[in-house]
This record gives C-alpha cells, sequence and structure tokens, in this order.
C-alpha cells in the first residue's frame, strides 16, 4: 500500500473532513447536482478577494443565456434549471433502472425457463415466508435433507435475520420470484454510493466509468445467475459503510456496518476489516471499536447464537489444517507464515481466483488500505477444506465486489499522488480518466465470459422443448402439500407447497415431480412397490403420489 508518515510516525492521510470541505459538496452535488470542482483542478481555489481573469469574466459574460419573452422563458426555463440541478439524480436513477432490469430480466427469465435450483433458492423462500407469517423462520428443505427435521430454523443454518426486512414483499407476491426481484434492485442500489465515493476521489467522469462496471461486473452477474443468497444486501451495505465513513458521515456507516452483522456470521470479518482500514487511516478509535466488534460478533454467533438457533457451528468450519476456530487458524498463522501462504496459491482453481477479483480494478486495489476490509472473507474461503469455495462459479465474490472496486479508485488515487511527489509532470487528470475507463473496459470484456452473455443469446428467450411437460407436471400438484421435487422443479412449486428435496430416500412425502434420466428409472420403478402410482410419464418428466395421501 502507499502511504505516507508524518514525523510522529501516523499516517500521513487525514481522516475525512466535515463542514465546508470540498468533499462535502461534491457528496452534496450527488443528489442536488450542483456543479463542483474536480479533484486536481484549480477551479474553486481562487481567494475569495481576488478579482476574476477578464477572460474569464468576458466568457462567463458571453455564457449567459440571452433574455427571452416571458412566455418562453416561464414554459422553458423552470424545466431546463431543474433538469440542469438534478442532473446527476437523474442519471444515477436512470443507470439503477437499468441495471435492476437486467438483473431480474436474467433472473425471472431463467425462472420461467426452469432454470434456476431448489438449493439454495427455496431455503430462503421458505425462510422469508416464515418471516411474512410472524411465525419462526423454517426451512424443511434444508432441514430434511440434513436429517434435522421439517422445524430447522434457517438461523441455524446461516445467521442472516436481515431477510426479515424482505417478509412485507411476500405480502405483495407469495413466491420465489419477489427474492430475485428484491435481490435486483439491492445490487442495483450501491450504484450511487459507488458513483459518490468515486467522484470524490476522481472525478465526475470516472465516477460514471467505475459505477457502470460494477453494475455490469461478472461477480453481480454470477450471483444473479445462482439465484438469491444473503449477498444480496452486502454490496449496497458495504458500499454505504465505505463511502459514509470516507464522508466522515459516522452514523448512517455505522448503521450499514450494523446490516452487514445482521446478514451473514462470517461478515463480522469484514467488519473487523473496515476497522483495520479505519485505523491506518486516522481514524483509529473508530477502527479499533470495529476490529473488537466484529471479531467478537463472529465469535459470539457462531458459537453461541446459531448452537441456541438448533445448528452446529462447525459445519461449515472446515480448515483442517490450521485449526477448528478463529484463534487457532491466527495462532496457525504466526507460527506457521510460509504454509499459511502456500495454501493460498496450492491450486490453480484459487490463481483463478485471485487473479478474477483483483484484475477488475486493475490489481491498483492492493495499493489502498481498504482492501483489509475484503482481504478476511478471501481468506476464508481460500484457506478452506472445499473446493467449492475456491471456485468463482457460484455467489462468493460478490461479497467484496464493491469494496475491491472502490479500494482501487483509491489505490489509483494514492498511486498517482505518489508519482507528483516523485516529480512526474502533472500525472493527475489523465492517469485519473485513464484508470476509469480501463476498469471500465475490463468490465465489459468479461461479459461475453458470464451469465450477462446468455441475455445476448437469442435461444435464451425460447422455453426449453420440455416446458410443456413440465408445466403439466406441476399441474397435477395440488396446492398446500408436502413434494418432492429435483432441482428444475423445486422453486416454481415453493410459492404453492412445501418442497423437499428428492434424493431417493423414500419418506413416505404425498407427492413426487421429478426429472428423470434412464439411470432413475429403476428408482421410480421401487417406488411404484411401495405405495406410489405413477401420475405422469412425459419426456422423461414424472410425477408420483403415494396412494391414499
Amino acid at each position: 500500500m502507499i502511504t505516507g508518515t508524518t514525523t510522529s510516525g501516523q499516517p500521513a492521510e487525514e481522516p475525512p473532513r466535515k463542514g465546508n470541505d470540498p468533499d462535502d459538496t461534491l457528496e452534496a452535488a450527488a443528489v442536488d447536482g450542483t456543479a463542483v470542482a474536480e479533484p486536481g483542478d484549480a477551479a474553486g481555489t481562487r481567494p475569495s478577494g481576488e478579482a476574476e481573469p477578464a477572460d474569464t469574466a468576458a466568457a462567463t459574460a458571453a455564457a449567459e443565456p440571452q433574455e427571452r419573452p416571458t412566455g418562453e422563458a416561464d414554459a422553458r426555463g423552470p424545466a431546463a434549471r431543474f433538469l440542469r440541478s438534478h442532473r446527476h439524480l437523474i442519471a444515477l436513477s436512470v443507470l439503477c433502472a437499468l441495471s435492476s432490469a437486467l438483473n431480474w430480466t436474467l433472473s425471472l427469465l431463467r425462472f420461467a425457463h426452469f432454470q434456476v435450483a431448489t438449493y439454495d433458492l427455496v431455503i430462503f423462500d421458505q425462510a422469508v415466508r416464515g418471516y411474512s407469517h410472524f411465525s419462526a423462520p423454517t426451512v424443511p428443505l434444508r432441514g430434511v435433507t440434513g436429517g434435522f427435521g421439517m422445524d430447522y430454523m434457517q438461523l441455524a443454518d446461516h445467521f442472516s435475520p436481515i431477510l426479515a426486512v424482505l417478509a412485507p414483499l411476500y405480502w405483495l407476491h407469495d413466491g420465489p420470484e419477489t427474492l430475485l426481484v428484491a435481490q435486483a434492485v439491492l445490487f442495483a442500489l450501491a450504484i450511487p454510493f459507488v458513483w459518490m465515493f468515486t467522484r470524490r476521489v476522481l472525478g465526475t467522469p470516472h465516477a460514471y466509468l467505475v459505477s457502470v462496471a460494477y453494475a455490469i461486473s461478472w461477480p453481480i452477474a454470477q450471483a444473479t445467475a445462482v439465484e438469491f443468497h444473503e449477498v444480496a444486501f452486502v454490496p449496497l451495505l458495504s458500499a454505504i459503510a465505505v463511502e459514509r465513513l470516507h464522508a466522515g458521515r459516522r452514523l448512517p456507516g455505522l448503521l450499514a456496518v450494523l446490516g452487514l452483522l445482521l446478514t451473514k456470521e462470517d461478515l463480522g470479518l469484514m467488519v473487523a476489516g473496515l476497522g483495520v482500514w479505519l485505523f491506518f487511516t486516522g481514524q483509529r478509535r473508530l477502527g479499533a471499536g470495529l476490529v473488537f466488534t466484529g471479531v467478537a460478533v463472529f465469535e459470539v454467533v457462531r458459537k453461541f447464537v446459531i448452537p441456541l438457533a438448533g445448528g452446529n457451528p462447525a459445519y461449515y468450519t472446515r480448515y483442517s489444517k490450521l485449526g477448528a476456530d478463529l484463534p487457532q487458524m491466527v495462532w496457525s498463522a504466526v507460527t506457521h507464515p510460509h504454509q499459511f501462504v502456500a495454501m493460498l496459491f496450492d491450486d490453480h482453481s484459487k490463481w483463478d481466483t485471485w487473479g478474477l477479483l483483483l484484475w477488475p480494478a486493475l490489481f491498483v486495489c492492493l495499493l489502498s488500505p481498504l482492501f483489509l476490509a475484503a482481504l478476511p472473507l478471501i481468506l476464508e474461503r481460500l484457506l478452506a477444506d472445499s473446493d467449492n469455495w475456491w471456485s468463482t462459479g457460484w455467489h462468493y465474490d460478490a461479497f467484496v465486489v464493491v469494496i475491491l472496486l472502490m479500494a482501487g479508485v483509491d489505490g489509483a488515487a494514492r498511486l498517482i499522488r505518489w508519482l507528483e511527489r516523485r516529480g512526474v509532470p502533472r500525472p493527475g487528470h489523465g492517469l485519473r480518466l485513464a484508470y476509469a475507463a480501463a476498469v471500465f473496459a475490463v468490465a465489459v470484456t468479461t461479459v461475453p465470459y458470464r451469465p450477462f452473455d446468455n441475455l445476448m443469446s437469442p435461444d435464451f428467450y425460447h422455453p426449453d422443448p420440455r416446458t410443456e411437460a413440465r408445466e403439466q407436471a406441476m399441474s397435477m400438484v395440488p396446492d398446500g402439500v408436502v413434494v418432492e421435487a429435483t432441482d428444475d422443479f423445486g422453486a416454481r412449486l415453493s410459492g404453492r407447497t412445501t418442497v423437499l428435496w428428492w434424493d431417493y430416500q423414500k419418506r413416505g412425502t404425498p407427492w413426487i415431480v421429478a426429472s428423470v434420466n434412464n439411470d432413475l428409472r429403476g428408482v421410480v420403478d421401487s417406488y411404484l412397490t411401495e405405495g406410489y402410482e405413477l401420475r405422469l410419464d412425459r419426456d422423461d418428466i414424472v410425477v408420483l403420489h403415494r396412494i391414499g395421501a
């Protein structure tokens, strides 16, 4: 990281300022659209008593609008002034709307075409439905499959009480589609905060380029394609936390931090990382407080809250080479640092993940202390025994995408200041714009290799040939029953039935709806000898009903 120090050894970077600071003007312009001086420009730096140069005054006079007839001024003046004064607010609103539409188009088309998975969408659907009925967030799908029973609570699986805020949406539409749309909107709502942070650090055109890069980034596309997870809240909350704390607005920043702690148990590690960032950028007390709070919440939730809800805190702690819990892992890192570092790069998929995470920010994020906020979650994944966590094919990268892009913005600004101190002639504006344009270009080049590319394929908009058979199969299942289903059916049935996973365990479930291949024909036949009748067998899709149920 590029930093300087004062004679006292403190970081040279000043903490965010308040009052009439130019940053505050930039921040206000994000809402009201007023013009401000860009970072590095001379505008707005003239002493208050100094006369304006003659050529500037003449240009200003020439730029004044000519007098119009009264009627025309009344008709056009207010509208033009409104559009100009609110131009950034309007532009960001349009960008958020387009991003939301992009996300939910991908999600809802996949849902309509039976391309969404039962895991984990149905689990979250069942949990939020419980909250919407003012009852416990039970997840029968997860409970029965794991051997915990129908009353297993989502809080025993992952600590995500923030899901309750989505419950009112289920009063409008009770079904998994609601979660897909909500996630699309939540992802898009991070854009204004990415924009405000980037504008404060680099400038206005740069902010638009980086914001669009976030909206089309591959982690957002990947998280959208794997249905819904608690990560839906993280880009927005992490963007608010970083942007508001960077602006010196502690209350909204800390409220966003609280939201992160209520989103998932391991986000206490991200909060601790945010504390380290603040500590190294001059806010030592607040930073130390967040480090303590993040680690404490992480440990308390894992060791006490999740077991109290009926879960096993060791279920997702798979670090056989390092230790059973966080203190043991830290001790292993201190006593065996070479082994610790080697584990981060001991598989080609880990190298891929490092590269794909850092490349969208052009690796410049490594120059910013803000990178330390993302590092704990990256380490948590790459040090785990499960190779599934190392992959970029799931939603895990969306947890850190905003922080890495913001760290890249901060790192680029630090690099430019470092070059200026080394005597490089005026690298500022050109390098800032070049960096933002490169970030945008990288994001565009990743689109063809990730799920947003599906939207450019005409075939994506056409139903699967077996869609009619699937629709017929679903129509045979009554509302309100318990049904076991394969991956393609679970989410489509979850809004009106209690869905379980069909894992051939013969639990006596009243209904079974499944896509089967030749290898499963023997399994289907075995059900027919144990009290089930075959209601439908079409295009390798079967519906089984238990006689008398």
